[in-house]
């Protein structure tokens, strides 16, 4: 199993560049982009659609890979055909897609009375948003995964085929890196947090083995510190642990396993940062 976080010589960088120039990952309901920066970072042109982007913002990368944030209402059918008509043609690799969980998870089950007498169906739109992502998925042919919290999906779709904790994928973050870019008091160091997060996958996903890190004693600092339904906390609440993206990336990149065999095979063990 190798932890790779980070690469350590030219040659590797430039091999996974030339390799991935012309081809595509897209992450649907994505605000921050994290699910998304390893691919980017090896050389990925990366797209995050979300209605929260105005379309304007465009990050690049070393590598030359780059991501950009979509405008994008998700929760229209028409909008998930715009998509893969705009992608036709394109050699998608990889999708991933994080639907509004609000009137699906579990720890959300008291509101649902009160929902439903508003709108009996809303727990049926709300799955048919997550069933949309993975019809286009499916239709673009490539690996995917969907994620969700424990939640009513399973019962109205289908059981997650996976289930992690944050806190099992903390050991693919570079320990030099260990505070959260963007939110270091309300996310873990290291993603050290416990938060049942469950995968429906297809495609060929291949579910990256665990690294895990001991967890901070007791509710995750999120439970601790948000409350309330601003977009601030639902961003929180909701964004990527940079572990597990890492180790998505690893196990489902074809391109840099096949070169990351080629260098074992040579002996050449400095590629990656640690390898078990």
């Amino acid at each position: 199993m190798v932890k790779f976080y980070g690469y350590k010589n030219n040659s590797m960088e430039d091999a996974m560049t030339n390799h991935n120039v012309d081809k595509v990952v897209i992450s649907l309901y994505d605000y921050t982009g994290e699910a998304l920066k390893p691919w980017a970072e090896a050389g990925y042109t990366c797209y995050a659609y979300d209605i929260q982007h105005d379309g304007t913002v465009l990050d690049w990368f070393g590598s030359g890979g780059c991501i950009k944030y979509m405008n994008a209402d998700l929760h229209q059918l028409s909008t998930l055909d715009a998509i893969y008509d705009s992608l036709w043609g394109k050699e998608v690799t990889f999708a991933m897609a994080f639907p509004v969980c609000t009137d699906l998870a579990v720890s959300g089950a008291a509101h649902f009375k009160r929902k439903r007498e508003k709108n009996p169906g809303f727990q049926r739109e709300a799955a048919n948003y997550a069933i949309w992502c993975a019809e286009l998925f499916q239709a673009l042919d490539c690996p995917y995964f969907i994620e969700n919290p424990v939640s009513v999906l399973s019962t109205l779709w289908r059981k997650p085929n996976y289930s992690f904790h944050p806190y099992e994928y903390g050991g693919y973050i570079d320990p030099e890196q260990a505070e959260h870019p963007k939110w270091p008091d309300h996310i873990a160091p290291m993603d050290a947090y416990p938060k049942k997060t469950c995968l429906w996958t297809g495609g060929g996903f291949v579910m990256p083995d665990t690294s895990p890190v001991e967890p901070e004693a007791g509710h995750s600092r999120q439970h601790l510190k948000l409350g309330g339904k601003s977009m601030k906390t639902k961003n929180i609440r909701s964004a990527t642990p940079r572990g597990f993206a890492q180790a998505v990336f690893n196990s489902n990149n074809s391109t840099m396993q096949s070169l990351l065999g080629e260098y074992k095979q040579r002996g050449d063990n400095d590629v990656c940062n640690t390898c078990n």
